[in-house]
């Protein structure tokens, strides 16, 4: 897979962006990054730096949304883990024909400008994978 370029970030599932940044930012010493809301995605963001390496921490808006859902299902904690990709499209066209099922058939608009899409878990040993396009460097 010549498009990946990268670990762009390992995502967390938190209840409360607030409470989270005691644990992460006071206890562990991360630094605080910018923190975004993705209306699509009905997902309020926090980015964390360990060194060089991104956390995004992931809260959802509402009672309605996806990651909410996951909430209650699995808890907070680990969510996925992103890939930096060179072309989402292409990555998507070529992790399809090597055989994974994706989420995502196209690239989506993720946070900080990027363009995002998922590769179905089921596809990468239950892990939930994310493509990253673009953003920080």
């Amino acid at each position: 897979m010549n498009q990946i370029q990268g670990i762009d970030h390992i995502a967390i599932v938190v209840e409360d962006l607030d409470a989270a940044l005691e644990v992460w930012r006071d206890r562990l010493g991360l630094r605080e990054g910018k923190r975004e809301v993705v209306d699509d995605q009905g997902v309020e963001i926090q980015m964390m730096y360990a060194g060089k390496t991104r956390v995004e921490l992931v809260c959802p808006l509402s009672s309605e949304t996806p990651i909410q859902a996951w909430l209650e299902k699995n808890g907070p904690g680990l969510h996925h883990l992103a890939l930096a990709v060179r072309d989402c499209s292409a990555a998507i066209q070529e992790t399809e024909s090597a055989g994974a099922r994706m989420i995502d058939s196209k690239p989506r608009s993720g946070a900080h400008g990027t363009n995002i899409a998922f590769v179905h878990p089921k596809s990468t040993g239950g892990v939930l994978t994310e493509f990253v396009e673009g953003g920080e460097e």
